[in-house]
């Protein structure tokens, strides 16, 4: 039986990749493309990543692996979907979470337990090494900012800057799914009092113990002041690495090598910290701690890393972070659930095509004055995932009671379901 952390069991090529008929648990270019005669995809050399695109603990796995340059099949792991609860998921994870890795007989589920795993069985010729050898300077300052970057709390920046828009400037996540999120958490707060009030609660005292944590997690994220709180010692932090990049400039003075945050050489310690920025400017905090000037070396590593293959691969433009998370999440549920009026393949067709033309049209305009070159719009917005107009319920207006499903509907549906099912079920971001 599985575990939240190492399981071994005799065989892994037995091990349920997914019990759906769909695109859960599937590779991006499915199986029966792959060759088999690639050494890489061998048995004993397979990897393979259950992970969500949106998960932080993911990404940071995920650029791991592209920075190594290892084969691997990722299998998204929709959470807005609900698909990390379904049982064929809990045999790998009883905890429920993202990230998992399969590797020969190994199935290690802790992302910290991921990180060395990798780090120690793939390391050598053309493979680089993250964390440098024990016993160095370098060794220790890699552990240092590992264990620093590693507490921030990520999922408190998270939920609070979705609940309290107010406190960030261009975030990326649209500001009508503040009112549906609080709506979602209140109908969730008052199912568990009923549960609770229940004589014979249909759910299990742990799964019932385990939402109410969760809810009181959130509600905590909810707290401005406790939001201020933890972004101030945020701020002082990056004070410190501000600092360390400095130092390094004055210790590499002369010599011809790029510079990172521990020294010449690129580690986990860069890894970690070029996803902190991405997600800090995902949610609209980047003006605020780097891009006003004050920590110029803060934004030169930030600019310099995302131009790294790894990260272009993992994270793409910021600016489509959270289309990327609907439009897979929109595919399956229509594939499950097609709409009355259209065919299954239109409609994913028409999916498609909105979320690139919506793209193209307000990041790929001539810039007033270009001279009408084309120049990407640096809004900072993601206006590619625009609403219908809200009601004064703070829901999409309805211009009838038809009870088929439009294509805006189920894309813009869609954007309020990942961010909600985010804050509300998914503690490990």
């Amino acid at each position: 039986m599985a575990t939240p952390n190492n399981v071994t069991p005799t065989n892994c090529s037995w091990w349920p990749i997914s019990a759906l008929e769909n695109d859960a648990g599937k590779g991006k270019d499915g199986e029966e493309n792959q060759d088999p005669t690639d050494p890489a995809l061998k048995a004993q050399d397979r990897l393979v990543l259950y992970h969500w695109t949106q998960s932080f603990s993911s990404q940071k796995v995920r650029l791991v692996i592209a920075e190594k340059g290892l084969p691997c099949e990722e299998r998204d792991v929709s959470m807005p979907l609900l698909e990390h609860k379904e049982p064929w998921f809990m045999r790998l994870n009883l905890g429920e979470e993202v990230p998992v890795i399969i590797h020969r007989d190994n199935i290690i589920s802790d992302y910290n337990q991921i990180i060395d795993y990798m780090e120690k069985n793939f390391t050598g010729d053309n493979v680089p090494q993250l964390i440098p050898e024990p016993g160095t300077p370098l060794h220790s300052r890699v552990l240092q900012y590992r264990e620093l970057l590693d507490s921030l709390p990520m999922d408190a920046y998270t939920h609070g800057c979705i609940l309290h828009p107010e406190l960030t400037t261009d975030s990326m996540i649209p500001k009508y799914a503040t009112a549906e999120i609080r709506r979602h958490l209140a109908n969730a707060s008052t199912e568990l009092m009923k549960l609770d009030h229940e004589e014979e609660p249909p759910l299990t005292e742990p799964y019932l113990s385990k939402q109410k944590k969760l809810m009181a997690k959130i509600l905590e994220h909810d707290n401005v002041n406790y939001l201020k709180k933890i972004l101030g010692e945020l701020g002082m932090v990056l004070d410190q690495i501000e600092a360390e990049l400095e130092k390094r400039k004055l210790e590499y003075q002369g010599q011809k090598c790029e510079l990172w945050l521990c020294g010449c050489v690129f580690t986990l310690a860069d890894v970690l910290l070029g996803a902190t920025l991405h997600r800090l400017k995902f949610l609209g905090l980047s003006k605020k701690y780097w891009e006003d000037g004050s920590r110029p070396n803060l934004q030169s590593f930030f600019d310099r890393i995302q131009k790294r293959f790894a990260f272009r691969k993992v994270l793409g433009d910021i600016h489509t972070t959270l289309l990327s998370a609907v439009v897979p999440n929109a595919f399956r549920l229509v594939k499950r659930k097609p709409p009355s009026f259209f065919g299954a393949s239109f409609l994913m067709g028409s999916l498609g095509g909105m979320g690139y033309f919506a793209y193209w049209v307000k990041y790929s305009m001539p810039a007033r004055g270009s001279g009408g070159h084309w120049l990407p719009v640096p809004t900072g917005k993601c206006h590619q995932c625009r609403p219908a107009p809200l009601g004064e319920t703070g829901t999409p207006q309805d211009s009838d009671n038809r009870s088929s499903t439009s294509v805006s509907e189920v894309f813009t549906s869609h954007i309020s379901q990942v961010l909600t099912k985010t804050v509300r079920d998914c503690p490990g971001l």
